[in-house]
């Protein structure tokens, strides 16, 4: 599928990303890069240090893409891999995302920011059986969008 100009991400999204980064994204991005590597110590981890890593990439810069329900994926699979996430990274990462976003919103200028953050918990908790693509392209149902 075409993706029309209309649903490029414009310059609002890139003003937004660049005061994401400032303001929480560089801190979210560590904290997703940390608990990746940890959990990669161990070959069981590997498949939650993946996805971690992922998601770091997302907490860097979110504006302009959206998180979808992966099409195909195994519902089973991805519950005992949502709970073994929520038990050794998901709760620790949602409630950054929860102090950063309370943090933010105590400005106007921050607000959009730590309404984003707030958009980020569901995806902290339970990252699996979803993807992360650009707005626009079409594909999958539409969790949460930036």
């Amino acid at each position: 599928m075409t993706q029309d100009a209309g649903d490029a991400p414009g310059t609002g999204s890139l003003v937004l990303n660049v005061l994401w980064v400032v303001f929480s994204g560089f801190w979210l991005f560590c904290a997703y890069l940390l608990a990746g590597v940890i959990q990669c110590i161990t070959i069981i981890g590997i498949p939650f240090g993946i996805q971690s890593f992922k998601l770091a990439g997302f907490a860097l810069w979110p504006f302009g893409r959206s998180v979808v329900r992966r099409s195909g994926a195994s519902t089973s699979l991805s519950v005992v891999g949502n709970v073994v996430w929520f038990i050794l990274s998901g709760l620790w990462l949602a409630i950054a995302h929860a102090v950063l976003g309370v943090l933010l919103c105590i400005t106007i200028i921050g607000i959009p920011l730590g309404l984003g953050n707030f958009k980020m918990i569901p995806l902290a908790l339970t990252p699996f059986g979803k993807d992360i693509v650009r707005n626009g392209s079409g594909r999958g149902t539409v969790l949460v969008s930036f």
